[in-house]
Formats: structure tokens, sequence, C-alpha cells
């Protein structure tokens, strides 16, 4: 016999002996399809039902998740909370729970997708993989999408439901030879937008920039980052703008003597960053889920309403991401991390290619990948380039270069860029897949970008 969601939910709050409780369980399906070799390899759907309990005892808590698709599947993560939180210290982020009723929205069953996501990219590859062999490329890659639907209960009446679909495909193109490599890939809420002859028509034309190979040293160039690769950086630079590790002194957004920065000019006037859970294409959860507290979230949150937030504004620092508890020690708003991020610039006009125009000697970007932070206090990161460098020369494309390690700051980057182009959609290579995939960001163009040194990878 199936149980239902909120079956769980229910039989987890009736259950737990602790003062108070709150239980979030995600229903998911996924579908995917990959391809190598022009070839399509494997597809699937999976589907699973995953369950957190949170116990609150005596001022502490503690969380405990895992696969529950029965009763007393769930019934064994509950005592584990129990036990665990009746051990607990009191936790830093105690705060009242979050109370309500149960949303309208909280007895329907969870949504779903299938294999027919698909059907009309699968449709469309059949004829990319045969064009890609008579020109002799190789094509790799995946198209994956997921539903999950969200229920969240409390021992304070709070019942709440969202549906999350989540979408991205990617797409490597090769050479013959195995001498050129380029990169495509989205984000996507349902693949209505997304066409695999585009895919292959991209991967092309980027093989045709590659068709000419020049080498070229470490060092600073006039660079354009297309807005996937600035959603690389700026999503971890998102990650990074909690107000505790601000307020402690360790981050970029601290303030020389202590505490945060707020209302400080940090980067360029007319640069504004930040989420809304009813971004257009964007939509998220309007709520706190947090099945574990960090410096940027409580799991005493949860259910907690979440508003547009712009975290940057005129280039003045104006939100870090907060707890209820860390507001009032602050004397700021409560603003909770969203799930995704918007980067806009004043003025920004046209695309990557349109900014590469504009320039007379530099490099044009696909993605970076491997990133890493080296100093938290100013953002500094590394990583590597991948899948294209191209050169530019008169405002066009005249080959590709060898990949580079580099060094840079996101929050710096954001007062040196001399152009933006539109605001658009964007993937993060580096984070898309698994952590982060709603994003909507602008190319930069930088004219001083920190290629540190040579990299021999492909």
């Amino acid at each position: 016999m199936t149980v239902r969601p909120q079956q769980l939910v229910e039989h987890a709050l009736e259950t737990s002996t602790s003062d108070a409780c709150v239980v979030i369980v995600e229903d998911s399906t996924s579908a995917n399809l990959r391809w190598a070799n022009n070839t399509l390899t494997t597809n699937g759907v999976m589907r699973s039902t995953d369950v957190t309990v949170v116990a609150f005892a005596a001022g502490g808590n503690a969380s405990v998740s895992g696969t529950a698709a029965t009763t007393a599947q769930v019934a064994a993560l509950v005592e584990a909370a129990d036990r665990a939180a009746a051990l607990a210290g009191e936790a830093e982020d105690r705060a009242d729970l979050v109370a309500g009723s149960a949303a309208p929205d909280f007895g329907d069953a969870p949504a779903e997708t299938s294999i027919a996501v698909f059907d009309e990219v699968a449709g469309q590859l059949g004829e990319e993989f045969r064009r890609a062999e008579a020109e002799q490329r190789i094509l790799y890659g995946f198209v994956f999408h997921e539903v999950t639907t969200t229920y969240v209960g409390s021992s304070t009446g709070l019942r709440l439901r969202h549906v999350q679909p989540t979408g991205h495909y990617g797409c490597t193109g090769k050479d013959a030879g195995l001498t050129a490599s380029a990169w495509v890939g989205g984000a996507t809420r349902d693949f209505s937008d997304v066409s695999a002859t585009r895919m292959a028509d991209d991967l092309a034309t980027r093989l045709g920039w590659a068709s000419r190979r020049l080498d070229l040293p470490a060092g600073r160039y006039d660079t354009v980052l297309p807005p996937t690769a600035v959603a690389d950086l700026m999503i971890d630079a998102y990650w990074s703008a909690g107000a505790r590790t601000a307020v402690d002194g360790q981050s970029v957004f601290s303030r020389p003597g202590g505490g945060a920065r707020f209302g400080e000019q940090v980067v360029s006037p007319g640069v504004r960053l930040a989420s809304a859970p009813s971004y257009a294409g964007l939509e998220c959860a309007p709520f706190v889920l947090a099945g574990a507290s960090s410096d940027r979230t409580s799991v005493y949150d949860n259910g907690l309403a979440l508003a547009p937030t712009a975290w940057l504004d005129d280039g003045r620092l104006t939100a870090l991401q907060q707890t209820r508890r860390t507001a009032a020690e602050t004397g700021q708003p409560t603003t909770p991390p969203i799930d995704n991020l918007v980067l806009e610039v004043d003025g920004g006009a046209g695309s990557d290619l349109d900014l590469a125009a504009g320039m007379d000697d530099g490099l044009l970007l696909t993605c970076l990948w491997y990133i890493r932070e080296v100093d938290p206090q100013t953002m500094l990161l590394t990583g590597l380039t991948r899948d294209g460098v191209y050169k530019v020369e008169g405002g066009e494309i005249v080959g590709a270069v060898n990949n580079f390690r580099w060094n840079e700051s996101p929050v710096d980057l954001l007062r040196r860029f001399g152009h933006a182009g539109t605001t658009v959609p964007a993937f993060s290579r580096e984070w898309g897949e698994d952590m982060f995939s709603r994003t909507a960001m602008p190319a930069l163009r930088v004219p001083d970008f920190n290629m540190s040194s040579v990299s021999q990878a492909l």
C-alpha cells in the first residue's frame, strides 16, 4: 500500500516525543537521457522519497534525514532525531518556530515528470548525430529533468507544499582528432525551450572557431565572460554572503574593525544582485526549507515566507543572508537565502558576442571549472577555463587558445568590469548540475582578467 507524503508528515509529528518537531518530505521523480560518440547510451526514470525530521528539545535541536517511504521508516527517523535532540546543547539560532495553518494545496498529490518531457529533444538528437558523423564531429551530453514536491509540517500547525521543476542540459562537441572541445548548456523548467538543433549548431560554430590554434602566455587580458561564466563566479560570492560570517570579520563583506558593510559601496554603481522566489523562469520555493542550520539559515525558520531581496543595489551592500536570530543581532531585516540569483547592470545591452565585437585584442571564454576559494576576506577564487577560450582581434574571433588557470575575486570584478550585456537565463557549468541552477546573468567584459598560468587541459 502506497503511503502519501502527507501521511508521512502527520505520522512523524504524531510519533515525536520532543517538545516540538518539523518534518520535511521531498517526493521526487527524475528522468534523464545521455549520449556519447553520437549515440544515445542510457535513459531512465527514478523516484525517491526523502524525509528530514528536526526535533526540538530543551533549547536544542537535532536533524536526521533518510530515504523513507513507509510509516515504519519515518518512525525510525523520528526516534533517532528525538534521541539526539535530548542530548543536544542549546542552539545558537534558537527562536520560536514559525506558526501557521494548512495551505490549500497541502492535500494535493505530488507532481511528476517522465521520459516524455524529452520527446522533442530526443527526436532532434537522431538527426544531429547523423549530421555530426557526416561533418566529423563527436557529441557527448545529457538532459535531466526532475520534479520535486516538498511537504512541510510542524507541531505549530504549519502545513506547506511546493512543487519545484528543475531541468538542465549540456552537450560537449569534439573534432574527430580530439584536439578541440566546445560546450553549450543551460537550465530549463520543462524543456519546451530547449532545442538539440540549436545546441548542435552552436557547437559546430565553436569548433569552427577552434580550427585555428594559438598559444598565449599567462597574463592579464581584456576578457569577455559569457553569462555561464559570470554565474560560475556569482554563485560562489552568493554562498559567501552570510551575515554571521561577515559580522565575525571573516568575509569580503566584513567591515574593518567589526561588523558588516551594510550600506557601503562595495561594487560599481548600477550593479544589482538580487533574488526573488517569483522571478519569471527561475521560480523557486517561497518559504524557508532548512534541513539543518548554518551561518545563513536556521531550522527554526522553516516555513518563513521569503520576499524579493536585493543583496546589492546600485553597488551598495543592502542585505546579507541571515536568520531571525542574526537579524536581531545586526538590526537588519531577516533575509534568508533564496534559491535563485539575478545580476543586472544599468545600461547593460547585448550578448557576449556583441561585447567581443567591441574588442581590439582580447579573449572570449566559455565557462569555468574546478573553482576553489583562496582568501575569503577578499573572495579571491582560483580555477581553470574549460571547453573553449577564443582569441578576438578587431572584433572578430580568429581562433582558439590554450586554457589557463585564473585568480580573481567576483566582488572585485564587479568593480573593474568595463561593459555588461543584457541579463539572460544562465547556467553555471561548475555549480548548476547539482547545487544551484536558477540564475540570470549578463555577459561582462573585464579589461584585465588575471590568467595566472597556462593550463594543459583541453
